[in-house]
């Protein structure tokens, strides 16, 4: 191996470097204390809210990011570039959220929403790179072998995207818990691994997430 050995932040919990974007990805556990303002102008934007519906009030966004932080099922996290903030994600347990009443689910099955906040980082290419690196932070989990997402059906966008990092569409349901109709996309630690790109330099992720 060429080039410095990667190093982890001990603010990070997953940190790779990406040769084709030639961006260091790095994700932390979001808090309240350091991105309240701007999860709450990220999830108020235009290219957001069709997808999220949580465009609130400042005082109620923060319940919301409240109760968020206090699910034991799922944690979320800040993805940043470079180490610059610039999108958001939630890793969940996916036998205990209410996507479970639509799937087969296994109980080490793991789960993941995204959106990419400032404006100037859409279609930039950056996507692809920072959803391997939040799957291969899943997939840090030995008992893991699958990782499922429930995009919008509507969102065309985001789909491409979880199928080029090998997911598979697995159909479309009313997931009524969340008010919308979802499209299951499936990622086997089979076919992601044996597609693995190689572009990604990571460093450890810590066992706890």
């Amino acid at each position: 191996m060429t080039g410095p050995a990667p190093t982890i932040a001990a603010d990070y919990d997953y940190q790779a470097h990406n040769r084709r974007i030639d961006r260091t990805i790095s994700l932390r556990q979001a808090t309240p204390e350091r991105d309240l303002a701007r999860l709450h102008a990220w999830l108020g934007s235009d290219h957001v809210k069709p997808y999220w519906q949580l465009d609130l009030p400042l005082p109620a966004f923060r319940d919301r990011l409240a109760d968020k932080l206090a699910d034991e099922h799922l944690t979320p996290y800040v993805g940043c570039l470079d180490h610059v903030p610039m999108s958001y994600w939630e890793c969940y347990r996916a036998a205990e959220d209410d996507v479970a009443n639509h799937y087969d689910a296994e109980p080490a099955d793991r789960g993941v929403h995204l959106l990419i906040g400032p404006e100037e980082y859409l279609g930039r290419g950056y996507a692809r790179p920072l959803l391997r690196a939040v799957v291969a932070m899943q997939f840090r989990h030995p008992e893991t072998d699958r990782v499922i997402a429930e995009p919008d059906a509507r969102n065309d966008r985001a789909i491409a995207v979880f199928e080029d990092c090998g997911f598979e569409p697995r159909g479309e349901f009313r997931f009524e818990e969340a008010e919308k109709d979802a499209l299951l996309v499936v990622c086997e630690r089979e076919r992601f691994e044996s597609a693995a790109p190689g572009d990604e330099t990571a460093s450890e992720v810590r066992s706890d997430v």
